[in-house]
């Protein structure tokens, strides 16, 4: 099913590479935990035998189901060139509808969500522990300095933190299933709970069962997020680490179920998590949770950049600033989201104070997440030709689950849950607004043949009668074809101002679907006058245009086919360096032209969220000493009830 071979690098299995694996890919799920076994109490009607049998079956068949087979088995399997996650899903589809388009906007969109909520909830849920120290520790504080703390490190990179990760990740799995075993020789019957005839009688028995199902989920809600980390670990590593992941985590569900069915009476009023703790662990226990939880959100914030990153260059997000504070490859870092995320994540702690009222915000997004992972991954199946039985019982059975899931989470909806649907909700909207928007922009660009300039073009350099406007004319096209060039560049040289040069160059920047593609190719249009370079890069190489374009002018200069000294005679002889200009063209909707109202109203979000894109100048990283900007009308034909008629008196 994979398109690719994943890099060998990454697939290599060593000791050093699993524990990487550890501390990069199973944060979220890995501290699930905290808080799905009080989740699944708090809205309980009654604590007994048939609930804690029946939810630590469900659990246990969530994480079979959903993220061994679905994630870990499947879904892993759909890697774009070792990359993986909601967007190289998209890439990976062939015929990219607008429906296929939608869905992948809607995916993406609560998968940011849930990078605001997993923080906060993360870390509140350990902080909490402190209560069973000292009960009049205030919380809040605590949980907003750890955050603000975090997210002001970003800026300077995480690589000197992260060589840590891994360690204390394996070290918090080796203690959660520690603390499982440490509990489940007090009720070995708790084990019983592997039969999932236990989960069926929970769904039909129990009042209010199915319900339940909203708090169970939180235990399966960083699958997504193992996904999209698939281009840092490979496969093999996540496959292998998360066996012992699992077995570490279902140690302790099943602990923390064995230490509820021996505290009925007092249940619903603790952690269990904490509560099943030895006393003399408990603040050693704290500063490890606090510590996984600090992790986990460390990987949500990394993981929310590089989703960001991603949907720029698919052109679901305004181009924003990227920076690459490390020499880590793939590590990037956002300023607009890191800050909106600490703000939003802090909003989350003051609005909800406590981690069980997060409880209800938490799993409705990455729910309809995981639907349309589900969706897409269904377009994929078919363009491998996958068995056709195998393929429509694959899809049927994850549709029925997380549909399931979704009833289950909807009904926390007024609880909290609008509050990361309003969220996935604004995030949508930019999206959508952005890449329909542009979409519409696009179909009326016009291109024109450059054969039937060609005359023009060298009458013009040699033009004298035309003040020179740079020895060298540099423009960025996107017409994918050799002989091909938009209406608003000839119209730029030619009509607006008529610009004359030496030579002209047309940079050509072909966004490819695989991560890491970085290569080019020069044509010679019209030797010495007009020349055009294809860049071809990968979603994750750096869009670094000017470096690129300089790199490319050196090996023309060795190959003998240009010069690149000053064509100046005063200049030419101290052997001066020849000048070059860029032209950043912007086209504009004119006030006379009117789009219908749905295409309107697109426009109307495109152009309200260009505030917070950059331009082109800034997102391809050009010399800003060397370039002039330019504003060009978009042309749309309309139809006119009649034409205006002239008269004299």
């Amino acid at each position: 099913m994979s398109t690719s071979k994943t890099s060998s690098a990454i697939n290599k299995i060593t000791f050093a590479g699993l524990i990487v694996t550890l501390g990069i890919v199973y944060g979220d799920i890995g501290t699930s935990p905290l808080y799905v076994i009080k989740a699944i109490l708090s809205g309980a009607q009654e604590v007994n035998e048939l609930l804690i049998y029946g939810a630590i079956s469900c659990v246990f068949w969530t994480l079979t189901l959903q993220t061994s087979i679905k994630y870990v088995t499947i879904t892993l399997r759909a890697d774009n060139h070792g990359e993986g996650g909601i967007f190289a899903l998209f890439a990976l589809i062939k015929k990219k509808s607008t429906p296929l388009s939608i869905l992948t906007m809607i995916g993406g969109s609560a998968l940011l969500a849930d990078g605001i909520i997993t923080p906060a909830i993360t870390v509140t849920s350990a902080v909490e522990g402190l209560h069973l120290i000292n009960n009049t520790i205030p919380v809040i504080p605590v949980v907003l300095a750890i955050l603000s703390t975090l997210f002001f490190i970003q800026q300077f990179g995480s690589n000197f933190i992260g060589k840590s990760f891994g360690p204390v990740m394996f070290l918090w799995f080796f203690v959660l299933g520690a603390l499982g075993i440490n509990q489940i020789v007090t009720h070995p019957q708790v084990l019983y709970a592997l039969n999932p005839k236990y989960a069926i009688e929970l769904l039909a028995l129990y009042p209010g069962g199915i319900l339940l199902l909203g708090a169970v989920f939180l235990a399966t809600t960083g699958a997504e997020a193992l996904y999209s980390d698939l281009g840092h670990c490979g496969i093999k590593n996540i496959r292998i680490t998360w066996i012992f992941v699992k077995i570490s985590l279902l140690l302790n569900y099943f602990g923390q179920g064995a230490w509820v069915l021996n505290h009925v009476d007092i249940a619903k009023n603790v952690n269990p998590f904490f509560a099943s703790m030895p006393p003399w662990f408990i603040l050693p226990g704290i500063i490890l949770a606090t510590a996984a939880a600090v992790i986990a959100s460390q990987a949500l914030i990394s993981g929310s950049y590089t989703l960001i990153s991603e949907a720029v260059t698919l052109n679901f997000w305004p181009k924003i600033k990227i920076s690459y504070p490390t020499v880590v490859k793939g590590q990037v870092y956002i300023p607009f989201v890191n800050w909106f995320l600490w703000i939003a994540c802090s909003v989350a702690v003051l609005f909800f104070k406590k981690s069980e009222n997060m409880e209800a915000a938490y799993g409705l997004s990455i729910s309809l997440t995981m639907i349309m992972t589900t969706l897409l991954l269904n377009s994929f199946l078919k363009s491998v030709k996958l068995n056709r039985i195998l393929h429509v019982l694959i899809i049927a059975i994850f549709l029925v689950i997380e549909t399931m899931f979704l009833f289950a989470n909807l009904h926390k909806f007024m609880n909290g849950g609008w509050f990361s649907i309003v969220l996935a909700l604004l995030f949508f909207i930019i999206m959508y607004g952005w890449f329909f928007g542009r979409r519409i922009k696009n179909r009326y660009i016009s291109f024109v043949n450059l054969n039937k300039y060609t005359e023009m073009f060298v009458a013009l350099s040699k033009d004298v009668s035309i003040p020179k406007i740079s020895s060298n004319l540099v423009y960025i096209t996107k017409a994918n074809r050799l002989k091909q060039i938009e209406a608003k560049i000839i119209y730029s040289i030619f009509n607006k101002q008529p610009k004359r040069a030496d030579t002209y160059w047309f940079l050509h920047i072909d966004s490819l679907d695989t991560p890491d593609t970085f290569e080019y190719q020069v044509h010679h249009v019209i030797p010495g006058i007009l020349i055009k370079i294809d860049f071809r890069l990968g979603f994750k190489v750096e869009r670094r245009i000017n470096l690129y374009f300089h790199q490319v002018l050196e090996d023309l200069v060795k190959s003998g086919e240009i010069n690149l000294i000053s064509p100046y005679d005063s200049l030419k002889k101290h052997e001066i360096p020849t000048d070059f200009l860029f032209v950043n063209l912007a086209r504009v909707l004119t006030n006379d032209y009117k789009l219908p109202p749905h295409e309107n109203f697109v426009m109307s979000i495109h152009n309200s969220i260009r505030g917070m894109s950059i331009t082109d100048v800034k997102a391809l990283n050009l010399d800003t000493s060397a370039v002039i900007e330019e504003k060009v009308p978009i042309m749309i034909e309309q139809k006119t009830k009649g034409r205006i008629a002239r008269f004299s008196e």
